[in-house]
């Protein structure tokens, strides 16, 4: 019995500097019409996104503390911020396909489905570490340095608002971002760029790695937020590599077949 042969993809046409700068402008455009939109949505409901962001606080200070503003300005600042912040998170579905739709642009056909594959994972492992950083990690740093200022300092803890909601807005971007890890590592490895083999002997190395962008993102905090990031940054390159290992392992007994 003859067997079908699979034809090759045909190569992508090769896209040229001015091309790629070109697609880049126009994805720029994109996302950033996008962000606008949620922007302007987030000023809207700015309240009651300022109440939802304030909940770690009061579940380490008690429902009847409040913070306090020391410039004029300080509040409105903060409260733009809060509304950018927002905006980015509501807008990263499309934010994120937008990013993903210019990587596509370079890779050949039989690559593009993964990108494909990609972009609601993105969007949603984002959404999942800023939420993650608001409901765990938040509340459990806040109660220590309370604590620790309390029975160490024997001083009382006075938060400002802008500091704080600069702390928590500037976090879950982080944990946002952190949580792309799989996607990249899988990424990579499906397009050819980091085979197996060099994602398990790159272990070593990415535990420091962690350690440092933990330590860099988190500058002046305590040990357990650093920890609290590296922690599931190294658990998500493992995820990724883990990710990697079925996927090829599911082609491999499909070629076999």
């Amino acid at each position: 019995m003859a067997h079908n042969k699979r034809i090759p993809d045909p190569p992508n046409p090769t896209m040229s500097l001015g091309d790629h700068l070109e697609e880049l402008r126009y994805r720029v455009i994109l996302a950033v019409i996008g962000l606008a939109v949620a922007l302007v949505a987030s000023l809207f409901f700015g309240k009651t996104i300022i109440s939802f962001l304030e909940k770690p606080y009061f579940m380490a200070m008690g429902n009847q503390a409040r913070m306090q503003v020391l410039g004029p300005a300080e509040g409105f600042i903060s409260y733009m911020n809060i509304s950018l912040v927002t905006g980015v998170i509501i807008a990263s579905p499309w934010i994120f396909y937008q990013l993903w739709m210019f990587v596509a642009a370079g890779l050949y056909p039989h690559e593009k489905r993964y990108v494909y594959m990609a972009v609601p994972f993105s969007a949603a492992l984002f959404i999942t570490g800023a939420l993650f950083f608001i409901f765990v990690i938040a509340p459990i740093t806040l109660k220590m340095l309370v604590l620790f200022n309390k029975e160490v300092l024997e001083v009382d803890s006075n938060f400002t608002f802008q500091k704080y909601i600069s702390l928590i807005t500037v976090m879950m971007l982080v944990f946002g971002l952190t949580f792309q890890t799989p996607i990249a590592v899988f990424f990579l490895n499906k397009i050819g760029l980091l085979s197996l083999e060099a994602l398990y002997k790159s272990r070593r190395f990415v535990i420091l790695g962690v350690i440092v962008a933990a330590a860099a993102a988190t500058p002046g905090s305590d040990m357990f937020s650093l920890f609290a990031l590296a922690i599931p940054m190294y658990l998500l390159f493992e995820l990724g590599i883990l990710l990697s290992y079925f996927f090829n392992r599911k082609k491999q007994n499909s070629t076999e077949r």
